[in-house]
């Protein structure tokens, strides 16, 4: 199952905001409001729950130029969140967020919703970091 965000322009350069979406404790600000548990458990690896939802925990994969990809804990159902970074000026960056994950059509039918919802509610509050 792929998924993927609009492109959204943040204030800021792409090394400043990648440097800030390479530490965990910054996805708390991403987060949408009805949150329930957000936990660091690593400075590479946070777990989080949404309300009516399982917890999920990530973990830091990938750290690169343009991109900073963060994938499931757990090998039960391997997925991987990747931030695209654009950079469009030196104070602005064009950002968008992708979902690879490997379900059965049940599973992916039950969890496009959510997911799709959770990625433009971090791309959308980018621009708080």
């Amino acid at each position: 199952m792929q998924l993927e965000t609009s492109k959204i322009t943040v204030p800021s350069s792409a090394a400043t905001l990648r440097e800030k979406l390479t530490v965990v404790e910054n996805y708390k600000t991403l987060m949408p409001e009805n949150i329930a548990k957000f936990e660091v458990l690593t400075p590479e690896l946070f777990a989080f729950a949404l309300s009516g939802m399982p917890e999920i925990k990530l973990k830091l994969k990938e750290n690169s130029a343009n991109k900073v990809v963060l994938g499931a804990a757990s090998d039960k159902m391997p997925f991987e969140l990747t931030a695209l970074l654009n950079e469009t000026s030196e104070n602005s960056t064009e950002v968008q967020m992708t979902f690879q994950g490997d379900f059965n059509p049940m599973m992916a039918m039950m969890i496009k919703g959510p997911i799709s919802k959770l990625m433009d509610t971090l791309v959308g509050n980018m621009h708080k970091l």
